[in-house]
């Protein structure tokens, strides 16, 4: 069921690591190193998680769920603090982001993927990818649907203004200590969580729904990613909310999306039809949706601009 996994060796890509622009990713990984130099309170490791877990929900259920597959709807307001919330994990600007994912779903383990560990090794697939300067334009034409909010072009012209808050606010309230573990610790392990999804979940775990590429569903990566694990139940069927299609897929992700519906801060939850959630027990389904491009524009299609009265008014 799907193709097998044959990993590319890195020598096999002709793009590079730009070092100098790396540097502050490197700094970061060795701050966080400066942690077992660093006085040892119980609660420091619960902080570093607890920094880890929000900031991976600004990852999951705001940069991939919302602004990449649009798997909910919500306030313009609370979209920006999705934004916001994303960005404070470091991984670059909110539509930077969504738009190479969107061209992740297109080409998925194509020669046109950027991070595919089929056509470019695990390596690249993982950590590689982002630390080249090849990547680091904002693809405008594959997120035109949310270019129109000048708020969300600033913030992603400006990424680095949040981690930077996040930063200021730990060292105001517990100085280096707080610094260390609330930020740098947490964001090391945050962004090797993360960038699992692009490497392993196409390497390890089980394959469910036969889909034109190698996503594999791994309970573990599910449980440090708050339910991206379940990647290819996600690439079988992409623009929904929720990536474990069953009870029993932990979702952590999903459950926290369920639980603002029920208090009106995001509505319109889109969740896979019956029928192609249990498509797998025909073996001849194969994914309905191959190319993102459609799936995208369908999901922007069954948007409508949000009531002026959960607004903000449009600039």
């Amino acid at each position: 069921m799907g193709p097998k996994t044959t990993l590319a060796t890195p020598t096999e890509s002709k793009d590079g690591i730009d070092y100098l622009t790396s540097i502050p990713f490197f700094v970061i990984h060795a701050l966080a190193l400066a942690a077992i130099f660093t006085p040892f309170k119980w609660w420091y490791p619960l902080l570093a998680l607890g920094s880890y877990y929000v900031r991976m929900f600004g990852i999951t259920g705001g940069f991939h769920r919302y602004f990449s597959h649009r798997g909910y709807k919500t306030s313009r307001v609370f979209q920006f603090f999705l934004a916001f919330l994303g960005e404070m994990s470091a991984q670059k600007g909110v539509l930077w982001w969504a738009a190479h994912h969107r061209d992740h779903h297109k080409y998925s383990d194509q020669p046109e993927d950027i991070h595919s560990p089929l056509q470019r090794g695990v390596w690249w697939a993982h950590a590689g990818w982002v630390l080249s300067s090849r990547y680091d334009q904002l693809k405008e034409d594959r997120i035109t649907d949310f270019t129109k909010y000048p708020e969300l072009m600033w913030l992603n012209k400006y990424h680095l203004v949040p981690p930077t808050l996040f930063g200021a606010v730990l060292f105001a309230l517990g100085g280096w200590p707080v610094l260390c573990w609330g930020l740098f610790v947490s964001t090391v392990f945050l962004w090797h969580g993360t960038f699992t999804i692009n490497s392993l979940s196409h390497v390890f775990g089980s394959t469910r729904y036969r889909t034109t590429d190698t996503s594999k569903n791994n309970f573990a990566l599910a449980l440090i990613t708050m339910g991206e694990g379940w990647h290819n139940n996600h690439h079988f069927y992409q623009s929904t909310a929720n990536n474990g299609f069953f009870w029993w897929e932990v979702d952590a992700t999903y459950y926290v999306i369920k639980a603002l519906s029920w208090v009106g801060i995001v509505w319109d939850v889109r969740t896979p039809p019956k029928h192609i959630r249990d498509s797998y027990l025909e073996p001849e389904v194969v994914t309905p949706q191959v190319d993102n491009a459609v799936s995208t524009a369908v999901a922007i299609a069954a948007v409508k601009p949000p009531t002026p009265a959960t607004v903000l008014p449009a600039a």
